[in-house]
């Protein structure tokens, strides 16, 4: 019994073995090494070479479909036909595995002859952790959000239109979110934090670019970068990225809306200089709007009051903060008195304050009396606080006038009108805590790795960056977008940093300015925002 047993097991395992084998490939023909092409008739037979054993396939990522669809718009009284695609690129990590899925729409006219050489423009919003939606929706793109003229968006659930000051006409534009923000994510098992940083979002927004270029065959077009607030670092930052050795792009210009180049002009370090020298003059702004000013200078228009505010502000004021308590009584009397003018506050909060103003306090005590708070990302704006006497502001008044119709017709635009369906959350703001300010360094020079930036004073400042980019490409042009009520980015502090850059003139006609009575995001001001379209569609043309 024990005997027929085991002969039973070994026959079953003989024919089990048998199976597995029937199922095996055929062994490669002799003489020709596994993975090596056989020739086909006709053909010469494949040099022979060393025998390569083929390495395990790695699973490809799948790319979601994209949504194509074909829309018009009038922009100048003319019809602007074009297409939007909406989708998904995977793009690499430093090592050319797949890392990340970035969402992005795109715009590209169609009624133009040659495609490949229309000018193309990625846009994007910055944070760190902002999605692009107020770009896209900001009137740029073919569609803005209805505000009035002021820049509310009203009751809900808000209203979406053609866009007439589009840029569309003069380039395809391009929207793009940075990786956990929007639709935009890590793959699947890759940890989030490699994304999330300085360089790490440089280089990934370049390999974006890279992609994107290659993708859609518009190698051959003029390109230029659009960022705003943050995305002015990005793309202060890309342009050494993707002008360095390894990638070769050059760029024909770089917008920088409400920028952040020299983050040592948005800090207020007790005692520091920079950045109250910086505010002053959006103060001044600030208090015009406001009506808080001496009666002269209220009387005026706001132009004339900031060129009071940036006289002293460049001529008095730093030497005012340097000498400290070696300032005379008299003379630290007479400075507290003119800070007060400019500013709108009382000459004892200014002694209190050791002539000192942090934007954080100057939003909460210029209509204080009011029991008002005054925006930061525009200081047009009011709201209250529940804590009227509270030292610091417990909301942004511009924020909440906006931050439901942005994202509230963005994910209905989306999905009902371009047709791209995503079931995960657009993430408005998405979580990229803690961001890496740290940056590698690396060399510079013609064709060269240029360096991506720099820490300052332990501070961020890529303005060194966009420096030796425009060195390297000479037909590189700048154009600045300042909203004089920014209290985010001050107007005055990129007039500081580009004034830093390049002593001897060498960039004079290449950098310039445009200025908005408006805020951080201007284009929510009406007027502003044809001024902007007008502004940015001769910066292209310029540029070309």
């Amino acid at each position: 019994m024990r005997k027929r047993l085991v002969r039973a097991v070994v026959l079953a395992y003989f024919l089990a073995a048998c199976a597995a084998a029937s199922a095996q490939p055929p062994a490669p023909a002799q003489g020709r090494p596994q993975g090596q092409a056989q020739a086909q008739p006709g053909q010469k037979p494949p040099a022979a070479g060393p025998q390569v054993t083929a390495e395990p396939a790695k699973p490809a990522v799948a790319e979601k479909p994209f949504s194509v669809t074909r829309h018009a718009v009038t922009i100048d009284g003319k019809p602007v036909p074009y297409t939007a695609t909406v989708g998904e690129l995977v793009v690499a990590k430093p090592d050319e595995t797949p890392g990340a899925s970035m969402f992005f729409v795109a715009y590209a006219r169609e009624d133009v002859k040659d495609k490949a050489g229309r000018p193309l423009m990625f846009l994007f919003n910055g944070g760190p952790g902002s999605s692009t939606v107020w770009l896209h929706l900001g009137g740029l793109g073919p569609k803005r959000v209805v505000l009035d003229e002021f820049g509310n968006a009203g009751a809900p659930p808000y209203a979406l239109a053609d866009s007439e000051f589009s840029l569309l006409d003069a380039t395809d534009l391009v929207f793009v979110d940075a990786v956990s923000t929007g639709f935009s994510r890590p793959l699947p098992g890759e940890n989030k934090s490699q994304f999330h940083g300085l360089d790490e979002d440089v280089a990934t927004f370049g390999e974006f670019i890279r992609s994107f270029i290659t993708r859609f065959e518009r190698w051959g077009s003029p390109k230029f970068v659009l960022g705003e607030s943050y995305g002015t670092t990005r793309a202060a930052g890309l342009s050494g990225w993707l002008q360095g050795r390894q990638n070769g792009i050059y760029l024909n210009g770089i917008v920088l809306l409400s920028s952040v180049l020299d983050f040592s002009t948005i800090t207020f370090p007790p005692m520091g200089t920079t950045s109250y020298v910086a505010f002053l003059p959006h103060y001044t702004a600030t208090a015009w709007f406001h009506k808080k000013l001496p009666a002269d200078l209220q009387a005026g228009p706001l132009r004339a009051a900031l060129d009071e505010a940036e006289r002293f502000a460049l001529d008095e004021y730093p030497s005012i903060l340097v000498k400290g308590n070696r300032l005379a009584p008299a003379d630290y009397e007479a400075a507290a008195r003119k800070i007060a003018r400019l500013t709108g506050l009382r000459v004892d909060y200014v002694k209190q304050s050791n002539l000192r103003i942090e934007h954080g306090r100057f939003v909460k005590e210029l209509r204080r009396a009011d029991f008002l708070t005054v925006g930061r990302l525009d200081s047009r704006f009011t709201g209250r606080d529940a804590d009227a006497a509270g030292e610091r502001s417990g909301m942004d008044p511009a924020s909440a006038a906006m931050g439901g119709a942005f994202p509230t017709l963005l994910n209905a635009y989306v999905r009902d009108r371009l047709g791209y369906m995503k079931d995960i959350p657009y993430a408005v703001y998405g979580n990229v805590q803690p961001w890496n300010y740290q940056s590698r360094p690396s060399g510079g020079g013609p064709g060269q790795a240029m360096p991506r930036s720099s820490m300052m004073g332990g501070l961020p400042n890529v303005a060194m960056t966009l420096r030796q980019a425009l060195a390297d490409n000479p037909h590189l042009r700048v154009f600045c977008c300042n909203g004089y009520y920014d209290g985010a980015t001050p107007y005055f502090g990129t007039e500081y940093t580009f004034s830093q850059m390049g002593f001897g003139g060498e960039f004079e006609g290449r950098v310039t300015m445009g200025y908005y009575e408006a805020g951080h995001m201007m284009y929510i001001h009406k007027p502003s925002l044809a001024k902007l379209k007008r502004d940015l569609a001769e910066f292209i043309r310029s540029a070309l």
